[in-house]
């Protein structure tokens, strides 16, 4: 009788579980479309920038781009003052230097079996060429074009971040990229004949883009 009692309790208990597996199994992976096109948007120790990029998923762990951004770079020596008519002065500052990397590399995503999509990790490294553009100082921000100079410098960055969300047509993410390029030959004048050959800084950068 102990027996027909506990197997009788049991039976339901066993039931109930197996229905409920039946009504909530666990979810598949969400796939996402292949292709983001967008922008980002970068918060460095010379200012802000902007840039572009293309991705491609070639699996589900690891992602083809290209970017393209530009930004401004500025020396460790540099001081800020205000004038008296309140213009911001540096002083010994000779150029202006502005980067526009043109990098291509791959991003891996982190831990994909045990975080959900909501939040989606990455490690990012690309590399490529970086037009560097400089202009004088002492003109105005945007004459000061006609005058620029360019040189081309080759380099790249690593970084990480984040991308959130399951919308599966917008992009929204997070990183933080270390850049570093090298300048061949004796570089690009920034303060009063002190020239940089290794351009370098770390970017904070917000990425909003589409998918499809």
């Amino acid at each position: 009788m102990k027996k027909i009692a506990l197997f009788l309790l049991i039976s339901p208990i066993w039931l109930f579980a197996q229905k409920i597996g039946d009504i909530a199994p666990p979810e598949p992976p969400k796939i996402f479309p292949p292709n983001t096109l967008g922008v980002d948007i970068m918060i460095g120790e010379g200012g802000f920038g902007l840039g572009g990029f293309y991705r491609n998923n070639l699996s589900e762990d690891f992602t083809w781009f290209a970017d393209l951004s530009f930004s401004e770079v500025k020396d460790d020596r540099e001081f800020e003052y205000i004038d008296y008519w309140g213009r911001v002065i540096v002083v010994g500052k000779k150029n202006r230097i502005f980067q526009m990397p043109l990098y291509t590399g791959l991003q891996y995503r982190l831990f994909s079996e045990s975080l959900t999509d909501n939040l989606r990790p990455y490690l990012t490294i690309g590399a490529g060429p970086n037009f560097v553009l400089t202009t004088p100082y002492d003109t105005e921000f945007f004459s000061a074009f006609g005058s620029a100079q360019f040189k081309v410098a080759v380099g790249g960055y690593a970084g990480i971040g984040a991308n959130f969300g399951i919308n599966e047509k917008n992009l929204l993410g997070l990183n933080v990229r270390y850049y570093y390029s090298h300048l061949f030959g004796v570089g690009v004048e920034g303060m009063e004949n002190i020239y940089k050959e290794n351009l370098s800084g770390i970017y904070l950068t917000i990425t909003l883009g589409t998918m499809f």
